[in-house]
């Protein structure tokens, strides 16, 4: 296998101290230091608004790192990492402030910029990088959701293009990283087993579950923006879809993959208005208890709007509309405060066309079943029928 060769370079995360941050991107970078993927003279830039003590920022974030990485941190590697970390005082809209910002950067190495931010300053963060001599050599990292619709998101992507050049922007969706997922590649075209039933002809649906047993967390300001249906289903649940549905890549570089991405995306059926009664299931959590402790209702959050109508849940159908897939309803559902923390894919095979077996409690035949476990496990199991160990006269089936 060919090495991977790791250079140095300077990390800018803007939004050090948010959700996101916090949550996922700190210990990523982590997980990155301890497999070694971090050069030495890597160092990593941790930049927000908040003013006051470096000292107390970066005790904060050390905090929430061992929070998140929880039992399998190494300290070794965590004071290692912790080492690398700056802190940085930035008004991200000032364009005096990334002056500081380009003295800690320097000029020595690359600069990676990583927006953890609402995609409203992108266009104005590149623009003061920019200003302070810090575009030349910078690839910049844009996180979802880009916008809120086509137009919005063409003026981030306008404003973003400005300045950086298209092979020089990023743009992410953390949920591609995980082993399941890429597996999904591997499972469908490195095994003609599956793929030869992989069509109209032998699966009846497919459901795409994301379930999250948390409320908003504190995060009411973006996440009413955003919703479940920008926040999960444009961007997490539809890559999740275009990996089940996409046809064989020419080849496993981005652009190939990519292209099998986009038929899919350009052969989804529009959800009519009257689809929006029959297709789509939309709600809000309410007071209840989760875990067996009590929990407020969306509406009841901090700093909530009363009057919001954001969806918190959502279900919907959607239909590709080609050879491959027509019939084939996709059912893909996200939303918070639900009885568990689920993310899954289950391929429902068709039934048998016609059973030899007798049918009673015991000896019907099932369809076979494949469900693709994400979270909180990574697994992949195949339900198939069996027969039911005894020396009963009858030919009696089980599902194993």
């Amino acid at each position: 296998m060919p090495s991977i060769t790791v250079e140095p370079c300077t990390f800018a995360l803007f939004g050090a101290l948010g959700d996101l941050a916090l949550r996922k991107l700190f210990p990523a970078l982590y997980q990155l230091d301890g497999a070694g993927l971090l050069h030495d003279d890597t160092r990593i830039l941790a930049l927000a608004r908040e003013a006051g003590s470096e000292q107390q920022h970066l005790a904060h974030i050390e905090t929430e790192l061992r929070k998140y990485v929880g039992k399998e941190l190494d300290e070794a590697i965590a004071q290692r990492f912790l080492a690398r970390l700056t802190y940085v005082h930035v008004d991200f809209m000032n364009a005096d402030d990334y002056v500081v910002l380009a003295e800690k950067a320097g000029t020595g190495q690359r600069l990676i910029a990583y927006f953890a931010t609402p995609a409203a300053v992108y266009g104005a963060i590149c623009e003061n990088l920019s200003k302070v001599g810090l575009a030349d050599n910078t690839r910049v990292v844009l996180e979802k959701p880009i916008g809120s619709d086509l137009e919005s998101s063409r003026k981030v992507n306008d404003a973003v293009a400005q300045f950086f050049p298209e092979n020089r922007t990023y743009r992410i969706d953390h949920y591609l990283g995980k082993e399941t997922v890429q597996n999904l590649i591997a499972l469908r075209f490195a095994n003609s087993l599956f793929e030869t039933q992989w069509n109209q002809n032998y699966i009846s649906h497919v459901e795409i579950t994301v379930a999250e047993q948390v409320g908003i967390e504190g995060r009411w300001g973006y996440f009413d923006k955003a919703g479940q249906l920008r926040d999960m289903i444009q961007n997490h649940l539809l890559q999740l879809l275009c990996l089940i549905a996409m046809d064989p890549p020419a080849d496993l570089s981005a652009d190939s993959i990519r292209d099998e991405k986009v038929k899919v995306l350009k052969a989804l059926a529009p959800i009519s208005p009257d689809g929006l009664t029959t297709q789509v299931v939309r709600g809000q959590y309410i007071a209840g208890y989760s875990a067996g402790k009590p929990v407020p209702g969306y509406l009841e959050e901090e700093n909530s709007n009363t009057q919001s109508d954001t969806e918190t849940f959502v279900a919907l159908r959607a239909d590709i509309r080609n050879w491959r897939w027509a019939g084939v309803p996709f059912f893909m559902r996200t939303g918070k405060r639900l009885p568990e923390k689920r993310t899954e894919i289950v391929i429902q095979f068709k039934p048998v066309p016609h059973s030899i077996f007798d049918r009673d409690d015991r000896g019907e035949v099932q369809a076979n079943r494949m469900i693709i476990e994400l979270q909180p496990e990574e697994d992949i199991s195949l339900t198939v029928m069996n027969k039911r160990p005894g020396l009963d006269q009858r030919m009696q089936l089980q599902p194993i």
